[in-house]
């Protein structure tokens, strides 16, 4: 007699309302916002929450399957350069205008709570929005150049409404063009050249050069660097900011030559293309010169941006491994069940925990920054923190999204469950506006400018000497050691070569001990409160209290020529290490 099989199949992962579904963000935005603000936002949430697990997944999912097309000519030969995307691509284009990704910052509909919700409305939009939130991210940073430094020019007041519509029909997005073939972060080799237009009105140009990177080439309108003709201001110092309408009044390519879409490993289904600027009319923001300093305001919501969707990312990989959790039986029991499986996706959630609020306190200060509410502090931790939240939540998105793949056994590598997507998406994380040493070298820079970390650690005591609960006493003492830790590093006698070598190390740190304060701050709120979220803040504090927070290194000049030895074969003697044929016996 043979034996019949049973029929197995793994039932898939499902996803919940995404707001509701989401204990931190609801804590946090009770928490933070002002009870009046709170009951105006909280209903759009929670429907914007539901629409992220169905009709914007089914658009992401869609887009992601067609990708974006380019076709250089006509059928007669004609250069056209027309890139085609999806019907999705277009729809999530029209989610994002009317859900007021962008414009909600912008309305300032609560002061400077509005950067809080709008960055509350991102979180739940990108991880169903198949990277749209990418070109949102250069609208955001656009809008906020334009309306810090645009003047009164018509052009740009113009670009600024239509950057900041609900209105779909009226909605522009934004790309952000500085990457060179020279490369990225090192924007001083910009060979792009802007000659003054003869006898034009003040402020016009005419580009010319390659941009080898450029995301959202389908955007309506660009931002970018070049060096005006004539210009000898060395490296970035002779570099100016421009604005640049892509297409004119019949559609076509002002000038632009693209010449092929990029081939990635992720966000397929944003279109980034190599392309020329020939001629391409500009519009000068700000004045002449000092480029590199005035993108920092597009580079304060880019980068914030990118850490919002980053720890967005990591929430949904969180969801889903939970979700599949309770449905997955293996060796007799739901994966839920077993100890080890439950241990990993709850590191994996203490991980998120500190990010978010990491990356939300960000938001807070940009916040009162564009209402003119920050206080001194407040601008030298927004200066310190960007890059810091940037650099960390985008090294740790990638770990717990490989983590939730894991937690699928073979289905996470498995493309056609959409799973490698999820790894896929966050590996851009680390590289976009800054990789994590350029950013770390950047932290440097904001250490030598002002008091901030004088800032930094007022602003870890105050919430430690605010905690009331005696529950949080012993993590609040680690805290405090580890900031301690921190300033004596900072002052100590290191030459310049040690100090960028230890950098990451040190930018790791700040984010560390700053998400223990936030994290301990949280806790302690919904415990005095009452809040439901009590017992899982607690634990996620505790827990994230309990690591080495202040993990530095002190790379010497012997340490430095070792790592050199390690890498390229020098000999070791060379580097310090007084090793023999006998120093093994």
């Amino acid at each position: 007699m043979i034996a019949r099989m049973t029929e197995f199949f793994q039932d898939a992962p499902r996803l919940g309302n995404q707001f509701l579904d989401d204990r931190l963000l609801r804590g946090y935005l009770r928490r933070v916002l002002p009870a009046p603000a709170h009951a105006d936002v909280e209903p759009g949430l929670r429907r914007l929450g539901e629409r992220a697990a169905t009709d914007l997944l089914a658009l992401a999912e869609a887009a992601e399957q067609q990708p974006p097309r380019h076709v250089p000519f006509d059928p007669w030969g004609r250069r056209v350069d027309r890139i085609e995307t999806s019907d999705a691509w277009a729809a999530l284009d029209r989610a994002a205008a009317e859900e007021g990704i962008v414009a909600t910052a912008y309305e300032r509909a609560h002061g400077a709570a509005s950067r809080v919700h709008q960055l509350a409305r991102l979180y739940l939009y990108h991880p169903s929005s198949a990277i749209y939130s990418c070109p949102l991210a250069m609208t955001d940073g656009a809008a906020r150049a334009i309306e810090r430094m645009g003047g009164d020019d018509p052009r740009l007041r113009e670009a600024y409404d239509h950057l900041t519509s609900r209105d779909p029909a009226r909605f522009w997005t934004a790309g952000q063009w500085m990457t060179e073939r020279t490369g990225g972060s090192d924007v001083s080799g910009t060979s792009t050249v802007a000659r003054a237009v003869a006898g034009a009105s003040s402020g016009d140009y005419r580009l010319y050069g390659t941009k080898w990177f450029t995301s959202a080439t389908t955007s309506q309108v660009a931002m970018t660097l070049a060096r005006i003709e004539g210009d000898d201001a060395p490296g970035s110092a002779g570099l100016s900011l421009f604005y640049v309408k892509l297409r004119d009044d019949r559609g076509a390519l002002q000038r632009i030559v693209v010449h092929r879409l990029k081939d990635k490993l992720g966000t397929r289904a944003l279109p980034t293309a190599e392309l020329t600027l020939d001629g391409t009319p500009a519009v000068l923001v700000g004045g002449p010169g000092h480029g590199v300093r005035k993108i920092a305001a597009i580079l304060n919501v880019t980068r914030l941006y990118n850490a919002v969707c980053a720890v967005a990312g990591m929430h949904r990989a969180i969801a889903l491994a939970r979700d599949y959790a309770t449905r997955r039986v293996a060796f007799g029991r739901p994966l839920a069940a077993h100890p080890l499986h439950a241990e990993t996706l709850a590191a994996m959630a203490v991980e998120h925990a500190g990010a978010f609020l990491l990356t939300f306190q960000v938001g807070e200060l940009l916040g009162r920054e564009e209402v003119g509410e920050a206080s001194d502090d407040d601008l030298q931790l927004l200066r310190l923190l960007t890059p810091v939240a940037k650099l960390y939540t985008g090294k740790q998105a990638v770990a717990v999204a490989s983590e939730a793949l894991e937690a699928f056994g073979g289905a996470g590598y498995i493309e056609d469950t959409g799973l490698p997507r999820l790894l896929r998406e966050a590996q851009v994380l680390p590289i976009w506006e800054g990789t994590t040493n350029v950013l770390s070298l950047d932290v440097l820079r904001a250490l030598g400018k002002g008091e901030a970390l004088d800032a930094f650690a007022r602003g870890v005591t105050r919430r430690l000497d605010a905690l009331a609960h005696p529950a949080l006493r012993d993590a609040s003492r680690r805290v405090a050691d580890a900031t301690r830790r921190i300033r004596a590093y900072a002052d100590a006698p290191l030459d310049g070569e040690s100090r960028q070598a230890g950098a990451r190390a040190f930018a790791f740190a700040l984010a560390r001990i700053f998400a223990a304060a936030l994290l301990l701050e949280h806790a302690d709120w919904a415990a005095t409160h009452d809040d439901a979220t009590a017992a899982t803040a607690a634990t996620a504090a505790l827990r994230w209290c309990a690591q080495d927070l202040a993990s530095l290194a002190e790379p010497d000049a012997t340490h430095r020529a070792a790592s050199s030895a390690l890498l390229y074969g020098e000999r070791l003697s060379a580097v310090g290490y007084e090793l023999s044929a006998t120093d093994h016996r």
